[in-house]
Parts: C-alpha cells; sequence; structure tokens
C-alpha cells in the first residue's frame, strides 16, 4: 500500500535562488537527514543512497520534468520505490513556498513499522526545515542549472510512473533498527488499543511505551536441581534421607495437640496431671 507525503515551508530567499540550489542535486546530503550520497549521471538520472531510521536504500531515479523556478519531477527506475515532485511559488519579496510531495511504497517489517507511525511525514518535514536554515543561512545558491527537461505536464508523478520495483530491504537493515521496528510494530498496537478504548470511554489513559534502540540476548545457564525439597527445621533429616512418611509420624491428641501415648487404651496417656 502506496502512502503519500505533502509538506511546505516557506524560504526567506528568492524564487530562482532556492530552486537554483534544489538543482544542486548533489549537494543535498547537506540538508536532507539520512541522505548519504546523491550522484548526478546526467542531466536526467541521479543514484541515491540513503538511510533513515537505520533502513539503508538504494535506488536510481529519473527526472520526468524540470522547469526553472516552477518545479523539479521524478520517478525511481530500479532499487526502492518512490516518486513526487517540489514546487516553488513565489510568496513574497523576497520569499519562495517550497512544497513538496512524495509517494512511496514501504517494504519490510521497519519501513512498515515506521509508515505506521508518519516517520517519512517527520522526516520530509525535518529536510524542508533543514533547507530552509541552510540556503538562508548562505544568502545565496551554491551553484545552478536552468535547463529544461520534458514537456510540461500536469500534477505530481505517483509510483505508477516508477518502473522500479523496490528492493525487498536487499539494501540492509542495521540490528539497532530491527530492534526499533519491533518496538515501533509494538507502539503501534498499544496506540491501536488506546484509541479504541477511548471511543468508549474517553478517560482511559494511553499508556506511553518508552524507546527501544537495543535489544540486549541475556544467555540463560543451566540451573542445578534443589537439594532437600522438603522442609527441614531441625536439621534431622540429611540431604541423603527421605522424610518420613505419613503413617509413621505419631498421631496428635485432637483436644491438647500433643503427640498421643502408644497405647490409645490408656486414659491419662498424652495428658499431664
Amino acid at each position: 500500500m502506496t502512502t503519500r507525503v505533502e509538506k511546505s515551508i516557506t524560504v526567506d530567499v528568492p524564487i530562482s535562488t532556492a530552486y537554483n540550489q534544489w538543482t544542486q542535486f548533489e549537494e543535498f546530503p547537506q540538508f536532507m537527514g539520512g541522505v548519504q550520497s546523491v550522484e548526478q549521471l546526467d542531466d536526467r538520472r541521479l543514484r541515491w543512497v540513503a538511510e533513515i531510521a537505520g533502513v539503508r536504500r538504494e535506488w536510481h531515479a529519473d527526472i520526468l520534468e524540470q522547469r526553472p523556478d516552477e518545479k523539479i519531477a521524478w520517478a525511481a527506475t530500479e532499487g526502492a520505490t518512490n516518486a513526487g515532485a517540489v514546487y516553488f511559488i513565489a510568496s513574497g519579496p523576497g520569499q519562495t513556498q517550497v512544497t513538496l510531495e512524495l509517494e512511496y511504497d514501504p517494504e519490510g517489517l521497519v519501513e512498515k513499522a515506521g509508515d505506521a507511525l508518519g516517520l517519512i511525514e517527520r522526516q520530509a518535514s525535518s529536510d524542508l526545515e533543514r533547507f530552509k536554515k541552510f540556503i538562508e543561512a548562505r544568502g545565496a545558491e551554491s551553484g545552478s542549472w536552468r535547463g529544461q527537461v520534458g514537456a510540461p505536464a500536469v500534477g505530481t508523478p505517483g509510483v505508477d510512473r516508477a518502473s522500479s520495483e523496490g528492493d525487498s530491504g536487499k539494501a540492509g537493515v542495521s540490528p539497532k533498527a530491527a530492534a526499533a521496528g519491533v518496538a515501533a510494530v509494538a507502539a503501534a498496537g498499544v496506540a491501536a488499543a488506546a484509541a479504541t478504548r477511548g471511543s468508549s470511554d474517553d478517560k482511559a489513559d494511553v499508556p506511553d511505551v518508552p524507546d527501544v534502540t537495543e535489544v540486549e540476548v541475556v544467555e540463560v545457564t543451566e540451573v542445578e536441581p534443589a537439594v532437600g525439597l522438603v522442609p527441614d527445621p531441625e536439621g534431622m533429616v540429611g540431604a541423603s534421607d527421605t522424610p518420613p512418611l505419613a503413617d509413621e509420624v505419631p498421631p496428635i491428641d485432637p483436644i491438647l495437640g500433643t503427640p498421643a501415648a502408644e497405647d490409645p487404651s490408656d486414659p491419662t496417656a498424652g495428658r499431664t496431671s
């Protein structure tokens, strides 16, 4: 099932500056969290390597449409399945609204758990915030490419435009990410259960679920069987002895609670004068 994300931010630079900086794909790691490298193979093709929440992904993408100061759209051709576009609109003197629209297919336990918790959506917001700080701190673009790619099209390309079929997690998942993914699934389950209770009881509390980044494996050693399972407060039964059988225990006088005499016909047995 595909997931769609749309986020916008206003940056305090002219539209040409914001757009020109976005054409410098190989500098994306400077403001995109988790992006390790972007290699521009030619005017239309890019090779991406990224790691988000411990999930490493590699893919190739084609630029489907690029119009200066307006739009850049892409779709994956190999590896992780995704597609989208970034739009630029002048929003005031020296200001630009940058809107990112992304559609992707989460793969594997960790990505699906992260998707359920809105991880990619938060990552997109964080990346736009970092882009804002990056370009406003510079005040000018680090480079530009003003060429045009493709014919103008309407809307944002979705994963149906991507020829990639995903990598089924072949790019690798770190051990910490696997642990975090299990915790994320548990957290999502708790949140869903709490929401269900809340529908019938508005006062129901949602339990806090601690973050889990590592799983500690505890080695269980063989336990020796205990010796002397029958309590022996007087220390009279040895470790190798067996406890007395029920028919070997002296009878108890039902009135005085003391051991009865061996001869039950003796009227003074078990009593004191």
